[in-house]
């Protein structure tokens, strides 16, 4: 077997749209995903897992019913299980984000955004 790290700018130069996350790697029961988002998102929650927003380039703003929390690169913020977030980005920006394996990335919310089966890259 050969091993070999994982490189994010390699996996990144292999998506072209936004807001279509791509599965990178497993760790037990979790999914690493990484994803090109610009523009907004929707307003969506998970009620079983926190879910965690790493910036590898640009800068997100995730908006909370009470505020919002602005992440730049190299920054990453926690959204805690049962809050409610719409995370939005001016430019381009690529994103890293663990969860459980099988999270939706709508959450309790089903559009045309809804990613059920997530592509391995």
């Amino acid at each position: 077997m050969e091993y070999l790290p994982v490189n994010f700018n390699s996996k990144f130069s292999k998506i072209e749209g936004h807001w279509q996350p791509k599965g990178i790697a497993r760790l037990n029961n979790y999914a690493f995903k990484i994803a090109k988002i610009k523009g907004e998102f929707i307003w969506h929650k998970h009620d079983d897992t926190d879910e965690v927003f790493i910036v590898n380039r640009g800068e997100l703003v995730i908006n909370l019913p009470d505020g919002s929390v602005k992440v730049s690169q190299g920054e990453m913020f926690v959204v805690p299980k049962g809050i409610e977030h719409k995370p939005f980005a001016a430019e381009e920006c690529e994103i890293i984000m663990i969860e459980p394996e099988g999270t939706l990335n709508t959450g309790d919310k089903v559009d045309e955004k809804t990613i059920d089966e997530i592509e391995w890259i």
